[in-house]
């Protein structure tokens, strides 16, 4: 792996045109990020073989009969103390078996997502426990109702391009019921790509039949997996989580890309020192892809390592600041430098309301993931204090954030034309002595540049004079603006047939 090349990608001028002159409604121009790199060619090395090393000399505990048994198989027998070690040149040949792009499809023209490519999205997540009451503010056990809300309302904020489950709902406590209610849930509100999980295996191809009823038929998801199926099948500090490595394995089996989520938390779950966090991540995500491909060589597997912070003074969880931006940004350094599809997280802002320390926080996270080049980067909307709330009007606010992050990351490409020569000899040789009427500026204004449509841009006695908009408000405003048009996006009698058919809830709003 030493020599593998820095990923390259060149792209032609009509393809950089249509990226400009993309609508800021419906879908929007893909960026390409990897311009940031906080690890240097040597410190990825490093890291690298400091995991392979992890992994061969440490390995991994807690391993279940049903990978144990799939181990031993291919020839990884436990050790006497029951840890599982993986030698690396298994290591090596087991990554020349992963696929190195995978399509996470949507249900409608032009939303699927195209990971290991180069093209950075954003998606929601987070399974928070609390919801933050549009109405009153205040902070409630969260519903499938509100899941479902928030799928609808992501429907129609472009710069979100992938639906992660968002929040958890509190009032369904069967486990069966409580996983296909949001795997309903999430299709029925958006026909972005989506991403979901489950408690026990046996709940796996319940879904799979549950979406092919959806689609019309049987074997239709498998042949356009639309969700990815979300796993923390490792347990920090390297050890696999026994129900969760088997449904791993099982959505592995039934087709679904399988996101191996590893969310070491640095100073507690992980050393405190963030180079060896990211060589104890990397041995563990390693393990985990590893997993996957002993359950069905060459499944779609996303490299899903997410370091998180630990706040050394109380040992919380924190999720924003600094550290955990130069971490997931490094993981997406590793992941591309490896070539595997991925994704990390961003903005999982440690504030329980919208003020300055959310705005920072998320944009700091969010854009340095951008930057560094992550396929997808989840948790980036929607969520606050510590990803334990959730707010309707935060996915809009987030929404806008993004689109002028999304401008950070595209760069500033250079050409003849837009090194504007003749245009700067036309305004001062005899010219108006500004830009504001040329051609250019007219052209560029409407396909080069975001306008925000919450931040306030106006003088402050104009801002005054119409009476201090507050963001907050006007986010609120189109929720419920989004929420009283949006159509649904399951035929009714399909909806019929599977709540018929299958444990799931109804939802009101439609």
């Amino acid at each position: 792996m030493d020599d593998q090349p820095e990923l390259t990608r060149r792209r032609g001028r009509k393809q950089r045109t249509a990226a400009r002159v993309a609508p800021e409604t419906g879908t929007v121009a893909p960026v390409y990020g990897g311009h940031y790199r906080p690890l240097s060619e040597d410190g990825v090395r490093q890291i690298h073989e400091a995991a392979l090393t992890i992994l061969e000399e440490i390995g991994m505990g807690g391993v279940p009969d049903e990978l144990r048994v799939a181990a031993e198989a291919a020839g990884l027998p436990l050790g006497s103390d029951g840890r599982l070690r993986f030698p690396r040149a298994w290591i090596a040949e087991m990554l020349e078996q992963v696929p190195r792009q995978v399509t996470l499809h949507g249900r409608g023209p032009g939303l699927g997502v195209q990971l290991g490519t180069g093209m950075t999205y954003y998606a929601t997540g987070g399974m928070a426990v609390r919801m933050v009451d549009i109405d009153s503010g205040d902070w409630r056990p969260s519903t499938l109702q509100d899941l479902y809300d928030c799928a609808r309302l992501v429907e129609h904020l472009p710069n979100i391009q992938v639906f992660n489950r968002t929040c958890v709902p509190s009032e369904i406590t069967d486990l069966r019921e409580f996983d296909l209610s949001i795997a309903y849930a999430c299709a029925a509100g958006t026909r972005k790509p989506l991403g979901i999980g489950f408690n026990l295996p046996e709940h796996v191809d319940d879904c799979v039949a549950m979406y092919d009823k959806l689609l019309g038929g049987d074997g239709a998801f498998a042949a356009a997996p639309f969700t990815t199926c979300n796993t923390c099948a490792v347990v920090p500090p390297l050890t696999f989580g026994e129900d969760s490595t088997v449904v791993a394995m099982a959505g592995a089996r039934a087709g679904f890309p399988v996101k191996m989520t590893n969310a070491a938390q640095a100073g507690a779950t992980a050393p405190a020192a963030l180079a060896g966090t990211m060589a104890q991540t990397v041995a563990e995500s390693l393990a985990g892809i590893a997993m996957v491909q002993l359950a069905c060589r060459g499944a779609p597997v996303i490299w899903a390592n997410w370091p998180f912070v630990s706040d050394l003074r109380s040992g919380a969880f924190s999720g924003g600041g600094g550290e955990i931006a130069v971490l997931n940004a490094a993981s997406a350094q590793m992941a591309r430098w490896y070539g595997l599809p991925n994704c990390v997280s961003g903005g999982m802002t440690d504030s329980k309301t919208m003020d300055a320390q959310y705005g920072y926080e998320k944009g700091m996270t969010d854009l340095a993931a951008g930057l560094a080049g992550a396929d997808v980067i989840y948790e980036a909307t929607g969520m606050i204090g510590s990803i334990v709330g959730c707010a309707l009007e935060a996915y809009v606010i987030d929404d806008e954030m993004i689109a002028s992050a999304r401008q950070t990351i595209r760069g500033i490409e250079v050409t003849e034309e837009s090194l504007s020569v003749d245009v700067i000899r036309d305004v001062c040789l005899g010219g108006p002595g500004h830009y504001l009427g040329h051609a250019q500026t007219l052209d560029l204004m409407s396909s080069a540049y975001h306008y925000p449509a919450l931040a306030d841009r106006s003088s402050p006695d104009a801002w005054v004079e119409a009476g201090r908009p507050d963001l907050r408000d006007g986010a609120k405003a189109r929720v419920r603006e989004i929420l009283s048009n949006a159509e649904p996006t399951v035929d009714p009698g399909v909806e019929a047939e599977i709540c018929a058919t299958f444990p799931v809830q109804g939802f009101h709003g439609r």
